[in-house]
């Protein structure tokens, strides 16, 4: 059992939403599993810690979620709110991406000096690239590390079946981002951007990219808006002059895929070394997620059998898995 002073300032971190705090207790306590020789409970904490999807949610976030704008046919949110909690650490790039990314951070750090000079920091960037390569990820990480919250815009919201209330959804959407700081993510965005030329479309679709032109042409807002695709061969070719970066996002290389091996599997114990070929052979072809998945499933088949250390057998076993997914999913 943890000490009590650690269990104090853990429910304090959560409760007051300060995830610095409540990493560095969690942190601690997993520390004194481990020197207990707990280490399953130490792994498992370890991977919820790293690797979940539960935030601690601040005190601002919560008051910017009473003011989300709303679909006025449905009722729906047309975006929602978290608190990103993953850093640049976290994330593997191609160097030429990490160097815009990081060029990005520095411009908003450092934005009252551009704007002494009459200029602002990037505002507008379209992600590119087949799903599951760390898109959303680095979305989520540009917002940690401005300590900004990360706005997930809901194109099933957004999207109407009324004339003409899609481009008033998109409307709310910019007021609302362009009022306060944030990270706005436009996920899916060739729904809204799609090429006009395209004769199956229908005028209703084009009118919307073209209020869609519009608003990112005068969007002058305080957030950092990023617009994400897995089709950028559908989009309307006048959209590309809109963002001023590109990032192009592809599958792990050799050594991003031992980053990745590295950075997943960060406090769990095994019996391999992760820039092994044999290792590496077994994510050939696999997008991040698909590595993610593949590591969290062979980690649970270790933990379920009592095992204290991660094997070969356990990765095989998993990848085999994740073969048969990605054929019976190829098969619908």
């Amino acid at each position: 059992m943890a000490s009590g002073k650690i269990l104090r300032q853990l429910v304090k971190a959560g409760a007051v939403g300060d995830t610095d705090a409540f990493r560095q207790a969690s942190e601690a306590i997993i520390r004194e599993e481990r020197q207990k020789q707990h280490h399953l409970l130490a792994n498992d904490l370890e991977q919820i810690l790293y690797g979940g999807s539960q935030r601690v949610i601040s005190t601002a976030t919560r008051g910017l979620s009473e003011r989300i704008p709303v679909d006025q046919e449905r009722g729906l949110p047309l975006l929602g709110l978290r608190d990103p909690a993953r850093g640049l650490e976290e994330v593997v790039l191609a160097e030429e991406n990490r160097q815009v990314v990081e060029d990005i951070l520095e411009q908003h750090h450092r934005a009252d000096v551009l704007r002494s000079y009459g200029l602002r920091p990037v505002d507008k960037i379209l992600f590119c690239g087949p799903p599951g390569c760390g898109k959303t990820l680095t979305a989520e990480v540009t917002g940690t590390e401005l300590s900004l919250p990360l706005a997930l815009i809901r194109l099933d919201s957004v999207v109407s079946s009324y004339l003409g209330e899609t481009a008033a959804n998109l409307r709310k959407v910019f007021d609302f981002i362009d009022s306060t700081p944030m990270v706005a993510l436009f996920d899916e965005f060739d729904a809204l951007g799609k090429e006009r030329a395209d004769a199956s479309e229908h005028g209703e679709l084009k009118r919307v990219v073209n209020a869609v032109l519009q608003m990112l042409d005068a969007y002058q807002g305080k957030s950092l808006i990023i617009a994400a695709t897995n089709h950028e061969g559908m989009l309307d070719s006048a959209i590309w002059r809109r963002f001023e970066e590109v990032l192009v996002f592809g599958l792990p290389t050799r050594e991003q895929l031992a980053q990745l091996l590295t950075i997943k599997l960060r406090g769990v114990r095994r019996d391999f070394e992760l820039d092994d070929e044999q290792v590496l052979s077994y994510f050939s072809e696999m997008s991040h997620a698909d590595v993610e998945r593949v590591l969290r499933h062979a980690i649970k088949d270790m933990i379920l059998k009592g095992e204290e250390f991660l094997q070969l057998r356990h990765i095989e076993k998993a990848q085999q898995r994740e073969l048969n997914r990605k054929r019976q999913l190829s098969g619908v």
